[in-house]
């Protein structure tokens, strides 16, 4: 295991359960206060994408461990930028993964040689490029991967 690896075993979120959710669906939150005279406001924030008053509905599609998720990502080039994105999550607990960041995670895993992947891994990455396909068809849609202890 390479130093890199073994330093992500020790991060705080690599104990418990990872999902990987994707925006199910938005609502204005009815409940949000605006005065009549705000709406237009309102109107063109959600226009230009803020969310201002605006629920997003997140389901998770992928479900993994935390060493699960260490040895599907360890099969990225660790000085590649699909892996450094994809080990924020030891970081910081959580990552998003926008429209921009598609091209560059799917070819980065559709890259890895399944030879050298477990059954668990090999379904990760087959599931995971089957997500980011639904953000590609729907550019409205993002993912968080988020951790639960």
């Amino acid at each position: 295991m390479s130093d890199v690896l073994a330093e992500l075993t020790q991060s705080r979120h690599f104990q418990g359960r990872i999902y990987f959710y994707t925006l199910g669906r938005k609502f204005v939150d009815e409940s949000y206060d605006v005065p009549e005279e705000a709406k237009q406001i309102m109107y063109y924030s959600l226009a230009i994408g803020h969310h201002l008053g605006v629920v997003d509905c997140l389901k998770a599609v992928i479900e993994c461990e935390g060493d699960e998720y260490l040895t599907w990502i360890s099969g990225l080039p660790q000085d590649g930028e699909a892996f450094n994105k994809m080990k924020g999550y030891f970081v910081f607990g959580e990552i998003t993964i926008y429209p921009e960041h598609l091209n560059m995670l799917a070819l980065a895993f559709d890259r890895i040689d399944t030879s050298t992947q477990n059954a668990r891994s090999q379904q990760l990455t087959r599931d995971f490029i089957a997500a980011l396909g639904d953000i590609h068809r729907e550019p409205t849609m993002y993912m968080m991967i988020r951790g639960i202890r």
